[in-house]
């Protein structure tokens, strides 16, 4: 585990030095249209994870990319870590996302987010801002974008209950467009609020889309369902992959009924 410990130190160093040049890179393309923007950013994310996988041995396997349909959009993807957060955005066209307002106050980084029109939502300011933030959301995709969206609204533990919430239940009503679930297990990789990076296969497998038209309740219980019962086993397997790496699951919760 100090092997592991000292990897995961030089990473997020990297990381973040990486994240610094290619944020002076990306300057020129002000002067851009914002697929230039974009196409430094997909470059960022797909350096990066090369990084994780030479420095931490974090192995990526993509599934069912021939499941993403073209053209307008709702991405509807578990939400176990950071990692996700970048790394979906080299799929996509003309991707989304809704970020909190306070990044967009950032220096150069959030400069690019407001030249990409992301969407910003102001999490203290109640239901009128959230309604706000879906209404954009909604104009955004049926423009032409794909919103990559978390439907529980925040980074879950590996092993939490699931919390869909119903805000992206509008957002497709509004639309009229497919959602693509989107399951994983990067949180036994790049477990939350923590700096430890873990070796393994980090899996993300995209589902079957549903098409539009689907009532509010049953979206809800369709995507939720299909997110959760694909994402179980992709933990399972990575969980028995760590176990004959390590001997144990790092960060794993005790089993039911266990000390």
């Amino acid at each position: 585990m100090v092997a592991i410990f000292l990897r995961s130190l030089v990473y997020n160093l990297l990381f973040y030095l990486l994240l610094v040049c290619w944020i002076l890179i990306a300057i020129p393309t002000f002067l851009m249209p914002a697929r230039a923007l974009l196409n430094v950013g997909k470059y960022w994310a797909r350096s990066s994870i090369w990084l994780m996988r030479v420095v931490c041995n974090t192995r990526v396997e993509y599934r069912g990319l021939e499941k993403i349909p073209s053209g307008p959009l709702i991405v509807a993807s578990k939400h176990q870590s950071m990692w996700e957060t970048f790394a979906l955005l080299q799929f996509f066209e003309q991707p989304l996302f809704i970020v909190k307002r306070e990044l967009m106050w950032l220096p150069f980084f959030g400069w690019y987010l407001q030249k990409l029109n992301m969407v910003e939502v102001d999490r203290t300011a109640g239901a009128r801002a959230l309604f706000a933030m879906a209404r954009r959301a909604g104009e955004a995709v049926r423009r032409g974008r794909q919103l990559v969206i978390f439907p529980e609204g925040t980074r879950r533990p590996v092993d939490a209950p699931p919390d869909y919430k119903s805000g992206i239940a509008q957002i497709y009503v509004d639309c009229g467009v497919p959602c693509l679930p989107v399951a994983l297990n990067s949180g036994l990789f790049w477990p939350r609020r923590t700096f430890m990076r873990y070796p393994g296969t980090l899996v993300v497998e995209f589902l079957d889309p549903l098409p539009p038209g689907l009532a509010r309740r049953e979206f809800i219980a369709r995507v939720s369902t299909l997110i959760e019962d694909a994402t179980g086993p992709l933990v399972e397997a990575a969980r028995q992959e760590q176990a004959r790496l390590f001997g144990r699951v790092p960060n794993s919760a005790p089993a039911k009924g266990k000390a």
